[in-house]
């Protein structure tokens, strides 16, 4: 199974928009599993069966949310390239992002990051989305640090990709650890000295 191409994307009906929405809120609180029809039927007012109407099912629904997800997060990035085009601004720029998401309680966490913890229960056409994500943000990730070494301004211990892998992991990380301690501030703590690590001569 292969990730649909998010250009195909329809657009939502109002109704539609307003499940979705909800549907993100709950995955950000606790992953796929955390929630049923029912749970969201009730937040957003409507029978389960409306719900059937617009998503014909919960897997359906959830890779929705997902590939939307991926769009604006692909679109996010885009943007930092071209208003950015600096690779170290470009990637400070990346982690002041999820630091404000963070402190404000908006979007607290990466809803990938947070059903890829749960990969080995969830639907297929989920997981295959989820996945796709974390290779769209390693694959810019490598794109910035291979131009930033170019540049001069990252000295890298490892190819590129393998060093963008790295970096996710201690973003992602981060985001669990300001989590567990109910701790806003414990993000940035983590990453910033990771991208200073990245301008520094091994």
């Amino acid at each position: 199974m292969s990730a649909l191409p998010i250009e195909s994307l329809p657009e939502l009906s109002p109704k539609a928009a307003e499940i979705a929405a909800h549907t993100r809120a709950l995955l950000v609180a606790g992953g796929y599993n955390s929630f049923s029809y029912a749970d969201l039927a009730e937040r957003v007012g409507i029978t389960k069966a409306s719900i059937h109407h617009h998503f014909a099912s919960k897997a359906v629904l959830v890779r929705d949310v997902v590939v939307r997800y991926r769009q604006e997060a692909q679109v996010g990035l885009a943007g930092l390239t071209a208003q950015v085009d600096d690779p170290l601004s470009e990637l400070n720029a990346y982690a002041d992002y999820w630091a404000g998401c963070i402190r404000s309680g908006e979007h607290p966490f990466c809803i990938c990051a947070m059903l890829a913890t749960e990969l080995p229960t969830i639907p297929d056409e989920v997981a295959v989305e989820v996945r796709a994500h974390f290779q769209d943000l390693n694959t810019w990730l490598a794109a910035v640090l291979k131009r930033g070494a170019a540049a001069g301004q990252f000295h890298l211990l490892n190819s590129p990709a393998v060093s963008a892998k790295a970096f996710m992991a201690v973003v992602h990380g981060a985001m669990l650890v300001a989590r567990a301690l109910d701790d806003p501030k414990s993000f940035a703590t983590i990453v910033q000295p990771a991208i200073l690590k990245l301008t520094q001569p091994g």
